[in-house]
């Protein structure tokens, strides 16, 4: 007997069924497996479609308007030195009541910019802030030209946004580059609609109220504390002047700035990024209310620009106001003062904020402020009675608001 008959003889013969059944195994196996890869085919071809159809629907959804034959003498921009180009980038909320719903504070609207925001974006994309310009500043308003070319004669001593009431966009532009000396890069109009909307798409955005507002006149009526505001209480709560801000315009101009913050904080985190129905409605909703200039007249560019942020940090998204006072002559009426020079200069340089330029500054990391407590409560209401004493091993918070920075809040229709 040879050796591959002594080894046929120790193992032992499979059994018939036993080889059927192995065999029945295998091939069921194969076919759980060609049925898994052929579903996600399908899937990523249906998904593929799907994109596509949903991105053909969003890019035909923007409105753009290309301005540049508008612009005269425009400055030259710096180089500096960095990965990209640093951006500076104009946004344009229009006061626009036409729209259904948007009549929601009584005003009639001027056909102005009610928010005027410029961002400026750092060359190495991981600095970004937004400087509010208050609409009611007087400004001297250079000339500006129409579309069909005819001159819109400047003026001394205008309200900043009487430039958008005048030639629109074009002329905002034009006025903001001859007063700073900083190049625009882009612009993008917003509006009330398009708010509602994008702020209904990500699932609301959280802001905190010192108190409660119950104003018949203007028909706005918003709970104190910490909240989420749908679209429509979310208008409202940008809209508000009366009750909420002790000085008008001022605050609702820092309130705006801190819905934006929370609002960015909100669209850039997880419960809106891993939703791709909130991802789609957010981008449906901006691309149906934008107007954007010749240089971001599609989705792509769009999502381009967006791709440049990834290294930008919460923490590194601040909002100021430029540097203003009350004009003397008129106490309703403002002036920029010598510091929103620096600040030009800072931003033509691409630098970050000095210390004094960020004083105040709302951050998209930390924007709405506040806690579960009376939002209005000085530091010693937030024990647990009149009686009680502060724990020995408790530490001061190095970071708590000040009673001046509470104040300050306070009067601006904010939570410290």
């Amino acid at each position: 007997m040879d050796d591959d008959q002594d080894l046929s003889t120790d193992r032992p013969a499979p059994r018939p069924g036993r080889r059927r059944r192995e065999s029945a195994e295998r091939r069921h196996r194969r076919t759980v497996w060609r049925v898994v890869l052929i579903s996600q085919l399908c899937l990523a071809l249906l998904t593929a479609g799907t994109v596509a159809v949903a991105y053909d629907r969003l890019d035909s959804g923007l409105e753009v308007q290309d301005i540049e034959d508008q612009l005269m003498n425009r400055p030259e921009k710096k180089e500096v030195e960095g990965p990209e180009e640093p951006l500076n980038i104009l946004v344009l909320g229009t006061d626009d009541r036409g729209c259904e719903g948007c009549a929601i504070d009584g005003e009639s609207g001027g056909g102005g910019s009610d928010t005027t925001l410029l961002i400026h974006v750092s060359a190495d994309r991981k600095d970004a802030y937004g400087v509010s310009l208050p609409r009611d500043a007087l400004v001297d308003r250079p000339d500006c030209m129409a579309e069909d070319g005819t001159v819109i004669p400047g003026e001394d001593l205008a309200m900043f946004n009487t430039a958008f009431a005048e030639g629109g966009a074009a002329c905002t532009v034009q006025t903001l580059e001859q007063l700073t000396g900083v190049l625009i890069d882009h612009y993008v109009t917003v509006d009330f609609n398009g708010f509602v909307d994008m702020v209904d798409a990500v699932g609301g955005v959280e802001v905190c109220l010192p108190k409660e507002v119950a104003d018949p006149k203007t028909k706005i009526y918003l709970d104190a504390g910490t909240q989420v505001l749908d679209g429509e209480d979310a208008l409202k709560y940008v809209r508000e002047r009366s009750v909420l801000s002790a000085n008008s315009d001022i605050g609702r101009m820092k309130r705006q700035q801190a819905f934006i913050a929370s609002m960015v904080n909100k669209v850039v985190s997880a419960g809106t990024l891993t939703r791709p129905d909130r991802v789609y409605g957010f981008l449906k909703a901006a691309t149906g209310s934008l107007t954007l200039d010749a240089d971001l007249d599609s989705l792509s560019r769009l999502a381009d620009l967006a791709l440049q942020f990834r290294e930008t940090g919460l923490s590194d998204i601040k909002f100021i106001s430029v540097p203003f006072e009350a004009y003397e002559p008129d106490p309703n009426r403002l002036v920029w003062t010598d510091e929103a020079d620096k600040l030009w200069t800072r931003i033509k340089r691409d630098k970050p904020l000095s210390p004094t330029l960020r004083e105040g500054a709302i951050n998209a990391a930390d924007p709405v402020g506040g806690d579960d407590k009376d939002p209005s409560a000085s530091p010693g209401d937030a024990s647990g009675g009149p009686d009680d004493e502060p724990s020995a091993s408790a530490e001061p918070d190095d970071d708590a608001p000040t009673e001046e920075e509470r104040a300050e809040a306070l009067a601006n229709g904010l939570c410290a």
